[in-house]
């Protein structure tokens, strides 16, 4: 077990297990079967194809249709949302800077001003960005302030959120398609062009004028030939996987009192904790305070790419859950009542590739502050040893094919800047950003890398999007033209 930190490079402190073990053996399979070519009927022909409708994939749609395209979806599961609903990862983490100002809005902001006040649990606005002692440590208690810092990091109602995102997609003229899995992309001379799915159909192609990719994993861009790369940050909780839970049934008010008023027996507790079962994870609030949520305990040393891996989080989690409801209502204030509510319908998956693209968010740029070239979106930075981190539209587009962008957790970044570009927050910004890329690049029949990154950021600002004043922008443009080569 490893215990991660809060750093000024990390803001996220957790215990991170690693056992490579598997609950079976390896499989027996040898050799190859050979698939009878076969003739692919087209399901349907659009402008722009989204593939998966996680945060990035509905930020995308959304946008995307809201800039003139016509817009298909499609998506694995039976829900909209991705990891913030049938991942349980109902944290929506920081939208604001260590100022209190709220950098991250556009399809962000709209989504979340949708909600009923009863399905959202957080600070209000008076106290974004405050310092107050008691203040931050109330809201630390509840995900919302980290530094000493009060920040905008609602926890939302997963089930409200699937609604609120279907009727928001659908109401801006997305067609969804539910349980429908990308299985390869379809390139012609360099350029996707769409992709074939699975479903109970059978295989079936989505054509489109340009493909978004939100997978998540890169399962498009990587399968279509474009570079990813992915190296982790050893150590860093972002690179771990599990299935989330919740366990109903809590008084969560009593146990933070106990965890904030009595440090000495909260730190036995965690102790007897992991004595007894090895994995363990302490909970997180949820937007109830009957309702606690468990985001771990995070599982290193597997890969979301194996499907062995996979499996053996799903099975460990899901014991995790039974052995954690059991111990914690055994021995911690205000679990005396508490049952297991419901496990995650989705993998907690934080890492696998990230995208070779155009341009890169990198750690080395975190503290200049100033607007890139090509900026499309703005986001919070890790600590307030940094200022806002600008984020290019050159990480969205791959380096070495065309008619595709990425959004989510899988943009151009190097592994330390991934940490918070993977959140939902920074996935919603990017989503949002590919989507009027896509929509401008299909609308004017042009590749996406040769959009006016001018006029997509006129489209994003007249939805909603917090961007740094053009000025600022057109002397960051003339600054890297008049820069030499690397």
């Amino acid at each position: 077990m490893r215990e991660v930190k809060q750093t000024e490079d990390r803001f996220l402190a957790s215990d991170v297990f690693e056992e490579k073990s598997h609950t079976f053996p390896p499989p027996n399979g040898k050799g190859a079967i050979r698939e009878e070519a076969s003739d692919i009927a087209i399901y349907h022909k659009c402008d722009v194809a989204v593939i998966g409708g996680g945060p990035a994939g509905c930020a995308a749609a959304y946008a995307a249709a809201k800039a003139g395209a016509d817009v298909t979806l499609l998506e694995r599961y039976n829900c909209l949302g991705g990891l913030s609903t049938g991942g349980l990862v109902m944290w929506i983490d920081r939208m604001t800077d260590w100022d209190g100002r709220h950098v991250i809005q556009g399809f962000a902001r709209e989504f979340i001003d949708r909600m009923p006040p009863e399905g959202v649990a957080g600070p209000p606005k008076a106290d974004w960005g405050s310092k107050d002692e008691a203040k931050a440590q109330y809201w630390g208690q509840r995900t919302s302030a980290f530094h000493g810092v009060v920040c905008w990091a609602p926890t939302l109602d997963p089930e409200v959120m699937k609604l609120n995102a279907q009727e928001m997609l659908i109401g801006a003229g997305v067609r969804l398609v539910f349980h429908a899995w990308a299985a390869r992309p379809v390139v012609e001379d360099g350029k996707a062009t769409g992709v074939v799915f699975e479903s109970k159909m059978g295989r079936t192609a989505l054509m489109a004028k340009v493909v978004v990719d939100t997978t998540g994993d890169g399962d498009v861009f990587a399968r279509a030939g474009a570079g990813f790369d992915d190296d982790i940050e050893e150590g860093d909780v972002h690179h771990s996987m599990n299935t989330g839970f919740v366990i109903g049934g809590v008084d969560m008010d009593r146990w933070l009192a106990f965890r904030r008023d009595e440090p000495d027996q909260f730190s036995d507790f965690m102790a007897r904790g992991r004595e007894s079962m090895g994995f363990f994870q302490a909970p997180y609030v949820s937007w109830r305070n009957d309702i606690a949520l468990f985001l771990g305990p995070r599982q290193s040393g597997l890969s979301a790419l194996d499907v062995d891996d996979m499996t053996e989080v799903e099975i460990r989690s899901h014991r995790f859950m039974k052995t954690h409801c059991e111990f914690f209502r055994k021995n911690a204030p205000g679990f005396e009542n508490a049952y297991m509510l419901q496990s995650a319908s989705q993998l907690g998956v934080r890492h696998t590739r990230r995208l070779v693209g155009v341009g890169r968010i990198e750690r080395k740029n975190w503290g200049s502050g100033k607007p890139v070239a090509d900026e499309v979106g703005v986001s919070p930075s890790v600590s307030p040893k940094f200022p806002i981190v600008s984020v290019p539209y050159g990480s969205l587009a791959p380096r070495n094919l065309d008619g595709l962008l990425a959004a989510g957790r899988h943009v151009s970044c190097d592994a330390n800047s991934h940490g918070f570009m993977r959140e939902i927050p920074q996935c919603w910004l990017t989503g949002h950003a590919a989507g009027v890329g896509a929509a401008v690049a299909a609308n004017r029949g042009i590749a996406p890398r040769e959009v006016d990154v001018a006029e997509v950021r006129k489209i994003l600002r007249a939805q909603g999007a917090f961007l740094h004043d053009d000025a600022e922008v057109e002397a960051a443009a003339k600054t890297a033209e008049a820069a030499p080569a690397e």
